[in-house]
């Protein structure tokens, strides 16, 4: 029995002697800190002269240079003068390693965050490095420009709303508008017509009157004979053939 716990005991620690073999190589990092904060130094110092000499053009075909070189210059504006390299700190492991990179400029300090893989530099982005206080302002001013746009918006849909009150009144405007002016055209001629029928029948009317007076005073029988051309009036209540 004591030969089994002691066989048991040393295949155990040959176990975990094994196993912790296995996760200290599992750990390796790619490189030293050294070598890592070497290089990221070297390729920010390349970064500033790339932009001073403007040269930016002949890594267009360099996906990550040029990715950087954009970030660099979008900082730029707010980091003033580059100066120089104020510190590095590089974290390690078995895939990249990313090391931080503090530059000194004219008006504000700076992050470049280098990360590079095994074979080459996976990304170099620049963070521009704000004042508790600027930070403050520029999340109020957001605030405030979110909240104005927001209130902007209601207004409007609210003045739209209110106009729809008016669009009835316009239609029933428009519509009494048009049913005049068809009333109008076809009451016209309904209304002329009769007078020129009216006309017409007592000027006939008239003429046979005046032909029949005519026949008797000079002893005719009929009217066959007469041939009124033209009526005029000659004084009050008496007519005279032309």
């Amino acid at each position: 029995m004591k030969k089994f716990l002691l066989v048991l005991g040393m295949i155990t620690c040959m176990i975990g002697m094994t196993a912790c073999g296995k996760q200290a190589e599992a750990v390796k990092p790619i490189m030293d800190e050294a070598t890592a904060t070497s290089a990221a130094e070297f390729t920010v110092d390349l970064i500033a002269q790339i932009m001073e000499s403007g040269l930016t053009e002949q890594y267009a075909e360099d996906p990550v240079i040029s990715k950087a070189l954009e970030s660099w210059e979008k900082a730029l504006p707010d980091i003033g003068d580059y100066k120089k390299i104020v510190s590095s700190e590089a974290t390690i492991d078995d895939k990249q390693a990313v090391v931080n990179v503090t530059i000194e400029g004219t008006e504000h300090d700076a992050v470049v965050e280098v990360i590079i893989g095994k074979e080459e530099y996976v990304s170099i982005t620049t963070n521009v490095m704000y004042s508790f206080g600027e930070l403050m302002t520029k999340a109020g001013l957001n605030t405030l420009m979110g909240m104005g746009t927001v209130f902007i918006v209601l207004i409007l849909i609210s003045l739209i709303i209110s106009c729809f009150n008016f669009i009835p009144k316009i239609q029933e405007k428009f519509g009494k508008k048009t049913e005049t002016t068809t009333t109008a055209a076809v009451a016209a001629p309904v209304i002329a017509a009769p007078a020129t029928e009216e006309n017409l029948a007592d000027d006939l009317e008239l003429v046979a009157v005046i032909s029949a007076a005519i026949a008797a005073s000079e002893g005719a029988a009929s009217t066959d004979g007469f041939v009124v051309r033209s009526i005029r009036r000659v004084n009050a209540g008496k007519w005279q053939r032309a």
